[in-house]
């Protein structure tokens, strides 16, 4: 929706409440956080707030898609010769850059997390999601289970790695960078092995698969031969490195 001046009005009520949330999160506890205080901050209306969002979780997803969003608008065109690991350690350094005007609030965030094992399962839904789109920005897709599963490897480090800043009173974060390249050397290693599990287990996967197959074999609405490829390459992947670059 948009107004006379062509302002898109729903996307600037969207801003303000995130606005309005992680300021009052910066101030206090996530539990103390109310609809109520949200729609006094952000000068809308409980209704306008609801026409936007379901929960105060859905305005916490809102702000990581925007974090995500200014990280890959922001990519870096002279990385594209850096290897996988550059490239990651430059994006995650690039998120906790936008992420520094929000470090109380992510705080208190991460402190709520820690008491409510719920609260911190469903941001662990929100990271994973996050962290695919770092692992495409630093020009690592993996379809399929295996990006699923480094996608979740990243996340997990990444929070260390988040934990690490949040202590870091460095202008020069100098020990969150520290911690930043030795989790990425770990979650190199891990995909790599990762990368050789699958290659292992395809064989039994395709024996697993067989009986599927012959079954469909004779229907005229099996799937074509390009699209059980393509699914057959999500499970096999590909580690955090390109062709013919060093491996992390």
């Amino acid at each position: 929706m948009t107004d006379t001046t062509g302002t898109d009005v729903t996307k600037d009520r969207h801003g303000a409440i995130v606005a309005a949330f992680m300021g009052l999160l910066a101030e206090r506890d996530f539990d103390a956080v109310t609809l109520a205080d949200i729609a006094d901050r952000s000068g809308l209306s409980l209704g306008e707030i609801r026409a936007g969002f379901d929960t105060r979780f859905s305005i916490i997803e809102a702000f990581v898609a925007g974090i995500d969003r200014a990280v890959l608008d922001g990519i870096d065109a002279d990385l594209a010769d850096q290897d996988t690991k550059e490239r990651l350690f430059d994006v995650l350094m690039r998120r906790l850059d936008l992420l520094t005007p929000h470090k109380a609030a992510i705080r208190n965030l991460s402190h709520a997390a820690m008491r409510d094992p719920a609260l911190a399962l469903a941001l662990n839904g929100v990271a994973r999601r996050s962290q695919r789109w770092m692992l495409a920005a630093a020009g690592v897709e993996v379809p399929g289970a295996g990006g699923m599963i480094r996608a979740q490897g990243l996340a997990i480090a990444f929070a260390k790695v988040v934990q690490a800043w949040l202590d870091d009173e460095d202008p020069a974060l100098a020990r969150t960078m520290r911690v930043l390249d030795e989790e990425l050397v770990k979650a190199g290693r891990a995909a790599k092995t990762l990368k050789s599990i699958e290659q292992l287990t395809a064989p039994l996967k395709s024996l697993l698969c067989a009986p599927l197959s012959w079954r469909r074999g004779s229907s005229s609405r099996s799937r074509p031969n390009e699209d059980r490829d393509d699914r057959d390459r999500g499970w096999r992947g590909d580690d955090f490195r390109d062709p013919k670059v060093t491996p992390v």
